[in-house]
């Protein structure tokens, strides 16, 4: 299925010169939706994890259906001061900003693999901050995947170190 066909291009949002690639145009869509997650489902099949992370908010939308077919824990990758425990932090920048992630310190552990969902792969800095928290906790990262990679900004190459899925690719 050509997703691109469903995702909406948003000009100079959240602000000018950004291009925004909006999902909630394959939320519409409820085939479109649930053939999404049946290709990431299907993907994360082969990387025998224990465990599905995702991070907020849009992640989430993947990550808990996702979980829940894959028959693994659901692990919330939350913005500060989101989560009730003690969390573990890492701070990271956006393409257009700074912002930090936090999990649950006993969240993830030794002995778990984990794969990573987000919506969009862009500079990287978000999902690096994720598998840095998911590997401070003693967990291995089995593999990081997207709906969506905008190849043009490299964010792939910070990540050299994992598996990386995505299902549609922007080069420009």
């Amino acid at each position: 299925m050509d997703y691109k066909k469903s995702i909406r291009e948003v000009p100079d949002f959240p602000k000018k010169g950004i291009l925004f690639y909006d999902i909630t145009t394959l939320l519409s869509n409820a085939d479109v939706f649930k053939n999404i997650l049946d290709d990431m489902t299907t993907k994360a099949k082969s990387m025998n994890i224990t465990k599905l992370a995702a991070i907020e908010s849009r992640g989430f939308i993947f990550g808990a259906p996702m979980a829940e077919r894959l028959g693994v824990p659901f692990i919330p990758l939350r913005k500060p001061g989101k989560l009730p425990y003690k969390t573990k932090r890492h701070e990271y920048t956006l393409e257009y900003g700074k912002d930090a992630i936090e999990i649950h310190e006993d969240a993830v552990g030794k002995g778990d693999r984990v794969l990573i969902v987000d919506d969009l792969l862009a500079t990287g800095g978000t999902i690096e901050a994720a598998a840095a928290l998911v590997k401070e906790c003693g967990a291995d990262v089995a593999g990081l995947m997207f709906v969506i990679e905008l190849n043009f900004l490299h964010g792939r190459d910070k990540l050299k170190n994992y598996k990386i899925e995505s299902l549609v690719r922007y080069d420009s």
